[in-house]
């Protein structure tokens, strides 16, 4: 072929094309004494091996000056393969390449494996104190001091902790994590101390009781979350506190089986003790099951099995099998719903695979419930979806009962029928869960009667600040279950006005408040009670509404009359993980700032009067939701906003309590118990 003035030929034992020049240009420098020339090649040649250059004009400049050289490929392209060929060659790839990455993932594991032996015997010799092997005795009862720990001189980090004010934590629960994990180990000494070595995953004890999680997924060992703020555990259980001197009574069964008693000093006490179950005054109780510990839930996962396991024996007649069958959960809260669904799934998806299947045709499960619904705190049409769905899938649900008397071998309870009248009905009973509020522990008790001012016989009462009423200021504290915020509005009203009369001079009980000094008294309002802000938005009608006379001031009593309206507004805090969460990182929050704080007081010898109040504001509670499970279906409530479902409801409810579990570690046994329940079902076995 002819390129320009050049000849080309083919030479036809290599098969490629060659030059008949021998000087064919190398580079740009030996082209350029070249007469420039554009050079095209034919369809024919588009499959040569050599490489030629072409000039391209630069549009910038002048083509016939300046032209750019371009090297055209002449290599033979690839012949095209099948669809077939080209199918299993990506799939051999794509397999390679994931089984190299797989491969690399189980060599690698086997490797940090491997690094977690150890084989090295030698440890170097650990300095304990004197004061921790032998304590001194002191206190009203002369028990040993415990000032100073086995574990204090254990590294750097806890040696320079020893002198720091020291921080006692009572419990294990969703409060007191929630307060290690904001803490700074560098500000106090801290000590946790609790019956068990364990945090337990509660929202999820309904699931453990009928194999579908495993227990040990919902724990988490306490020691690991100590560790992080460089604490101390001790496995023992608060008696008695001694607030005048600021000592705290444990008990500990040693040894040999004896129980010992010690004081803790502490500079702050956080008491997370929890509560019990309240028996409302009803005889049996003996006889029913309760969901508060993992030791109740594999007691009921038990049971259940036994039940089951003996209705399948020649010798039980058919009343016995169907009392040995009949399930009955008393209370209509979330734990006792849930339980309820959690039962049903397994008697409805796992017992006839295993078990005779007439045992499913006389299965009974009831719901005892006081109030007109289930669920009765969530929405109203929350609350009617889950009936529907009980009375669809049998679930009978007993509501405006109450329960009279628990005997081994059946309930007996009230109801009231449409005419308003109570009729007394009971029912054979296999087993019975009593979810039914909650009560106070011996603990809170005894505090409780140390000081006058606890009036409350459910729970712990205490100021905004989360304070312990009646206690030396700042130094205890309530969260959880065992305590209550006390509003109280009302009651602080003589402060308020004489704080505001001495300011004026004059006497509270005569003066009258412009609508100026409302403004500024419900600004103090809303900072001491952060739960009433929502009902002070309209300030300017409430001082319209509550000036009776039209004078445009507020009287003692007009106000009083206000105030006491919005103290009724107030409710308890509800008795659930998500308030003793948030309590426990507003505690941990405010220790940390008073910690910071601590050196400015320390100089300006700022140690008394309240000084939570000047370092941090008061807790306010905030309503993220609620949500229940309610078999093969959920319900969720969050801020106004109602949802309810099948199974996508489900595994968003599952998705929520997947991103609150405390660790990665319970995260993956979750999901592998999830798993497991797809593949092979629910655990049958009772040990």
């Amino acid at each position: 072929m002819r390129i320009g003035a050049l000849r080309l030929t083919k030479n036809p034992a290599r098969g490629s094309l060659q030059s008949i020049l021998p000087r064919w240009p190398r580079n740009i420098s030996d082209h350029a004494r070249l007469q420039p020339h554009l050079i095209s090649t034919s369809h024919n040649y588009r499959q040569s091996t050599t490489t030629a250059w072409r000039r391209l004009p630069n549009p910038a400049s002048n083509p016939a000056k300046h032209q750019i050289l371009r090297p055209i490929s002449t290599k033979p392209l690839p012949h095209r393969r099948g669809p077939a060929f080209r199918f299993f060659y990506r799939a051999f790839t794509y397999t390679g390449a994931f089984v190299l990455v797989v491969g690399g993932l189980v060599v690698g594991f086997f490797i940090y494996d491997a690094s977690t032996y150890r084989e090295d015997l030698s440890y170097t010799d650990i300095p304990v104190s004197t004061e921790a092997l032998y304590p001194r005795k002191g206190g009203p009862k002369n028990l040993p001091i415990a000032d100073t720990l086995v574990s204090d001189d254990d590294s750097p980090e806890n040696s320079r902790t020893k002198n720091k004010p020291k921080l006692v934590i009572l419990g294990s629960g969703w409060g007191s994590v929630a307060l290690l994990k904001q803490l700074n180990s560098e500000d106090y000494h801290i000590t946790v101390v609790s019956p068990v070595n364990y945090f337990l995953f509660t929202p999820m004890l309904p699931s453990a009781t009928v194999g579908t999680l495993e227990l040990r997924s919902l724990v988490e060992p306490i020691r690991r979350i100590v560790q992080r703020v460089k604490g101390h555990f001790l496995r023992a259980e608060a008696v008695d506190v001694v607030l005048s001197e600021r000592l705290l009574e444990v008990a500990q069964v040693d040894a040999a089986g004896e129980q010992k008693h010690f004081y803790l000093p502490y500079d702050k006490l956080v008491i997370g003790v929890g509560s019990t179950t309240n028996a409302h005054g009803v005889k049996g109780l003996e006889n029913c099951h309760f969901l508060k510990t993992i030791e109740d839930a594999g007691k009921i996962r038990n049971k259940i099995l036994q039940n089951l396991e003996d209705a399948c024996l020649p010798s039980t007649s058919d009343d016995e099998r169907r009392r040995l069958l009949s399930f009955v959960v008393s209370g209509g809260g979330p734990t006792g719903v849930e339980f309820a669904a959690e039962l049903f799934d397994l008697l409805n998806e796992d017992l006839g695979r295993s078990f005779p299947k007439i045992l499913r045709n006389e299965v009974s499960v009831h719901v005892i419930q006081s109030r007109g619904h289930i669920l009765n705190t969530y929405d109203e049409a929350l609350s009617k979806f889950a009936e529907e769905r009980f009375a669809h899938d049998q679930v009978e649900v007993l509501t405006n009962s109450r329960v009279k008397e628990v005997r081994p071998d059946k309930v007996i309870f009230t109801q009231k029928d449409g005419n308003g009248e109570t009729v007394t009905k009971e029912l054979p009973l296999g087993f019975c869960l009593w979810s039914t509020g909650v009560a106070q522990t011996d603990f809170c008790k005894r505090i409780a009667e140390k000081l006058e001012v606890q009036t409350n016989r459910h729970a712990l009462e205490t100021d905004t600040h989360l304070r312990l009423n009646g206690a030396p200021l700042g130094s205890v504290y309530a969260i959880g279950d065992c305590s209550t915020v006390q509003n109280n509005v009302a009651d602080h009203l003589v402060t308020f006005l004489r704080t505001l009369a001495v300011e004026k001079g004059k006497d509270p009980e005569k003066m009258h408040i412009t609508f100026a000094e409302w403004r500024k008294i419900a600004q103090r309002v809303k900072k001491r009670f952060p739960q009433a802000s929502d009902h002070l938005r309209r300030l300017d009608k409430l001082f319209e509404q509550y000036d009776k006379d039209r004078s445009g001031t507020l009287d003692f009593g007009e106000l009083r009359e206000l105030l006491i309206q919005i103290d009724s507004k107030l409710t308890s805090l509800p008795a659930t993980a998500q308030r003793a969460h948030q309590q426990g990182q507003y505690l941990g929050r405010k220790f940390s700032k008073l910690a910071q704080a601590a050196p400015g007081m320390a100089a300006n010898e700022m140690d008394y009067g309240d000084l939570d109040d000047a370092v941090y504001k008061a807790f306010e509670y905030h309503h993220l939701g609620s949500l229940a499970y309610i078999g093969n279906s959920a319900v969720f409530d969050f801020a106004g906003l109602s949802f309810s479902g099948g199974l996508l409801a489900v595994y968003i409810w599952r998705s929520v309590y997947f991103a609150q579990s405390v660790s990665f570690r319970t995260r993956v046994l979750l999901a592998m118990d999830w798993s497991k329940r797809a593949m092979f079902g629910r655990d049958l076995m009772s040990y």
